[in-house]
């Protein structure tokens, strides 16, 4: 491969869903600001950081594609990030029983060498079953899912918090969307089915 793929991020989700696509990467560790800006939307706030992300991920070096990724959670309204401890997630959780709660992902590439970005996001609804105050206890202290937007471990036990699930990708959902990371890439000439890439 002629250009190194590096993933600003050290989130082991984010890794488990790059290494699908069998191709070597490395990953790096950042510092950003995730603050969302006055009157920010969802999609702005996904997609500036996914960008921040990236350029940050590419500090100190001279060539290579660096993958940003960002995501939020929308309930009623507001923008929800990662709750960082129990009683957030249980309160995350019990504002989404029987709700659609829309998650949006956003995704950067950043080449080094030309300073191109393209950044995009993805958009992913979960309907919410109707769940108990002592249901949502028990899967917090189960998963504790303090560092996922959310609450939940979509690819675990918190699969048994929803009704449906609606969009194009769900790797989404864990954090990456890897459909659209994989046309990204093309855009960079990296074919994830091809041996010469």
């Amino acid at each position: 491969m002629s250009q190194a793929i590096i993933l600003a991020s050290t989130s082991s989700y984010r890794k488990l869903l790059l290494e699908k696509l069998g191709i070597t990467f490395e990953t790096c560790s950042i510092d950003t600001n995730e603050t969302p800006q006055p009157n920010e939307t969802a999609p702005a706030l996904v997609t500036r950081l996914a960008i921040a992300k990236a350029i940050a991920g590419a500090k100190d070096r001279e060539k290579g594609i660096v993958i940003g990724s960002d995501q939020v959670a929308v309930i009623d309204g507001e923008i929800i990030g990662k709750p960082l401890n129990a009683e957030n997630a249980v309160k995350q959780l019990m504002r989404s029983s029987g709700k659609a709660i829309t998650f949006y992902t956003g995704l950067a590439l950043y080449n080094i060498e030309n300073e191109s970005i393209d950044a995009q996001h993805e958009t992913f609804t979960v309907h919410f079953r109707s769940l108990t105050e002592s249901q949502i206890r028990y899967y917090v202290d189960k998963e504790q899912p303090f560092y996922c937007a959310g609450s939940f471990k979509s690819e675990g036990l918190g699969i048994a918090l929803f009704d449906k699930l609606e969009g194009r990708d769900p790797n989404t959902l864990i954090g990456l969307p890897l459909i659209l990371l994989i046309d990204m890439l093309a855009k960079q000439n990296i074919d994830v089915l091809s041996q010469s890439r």
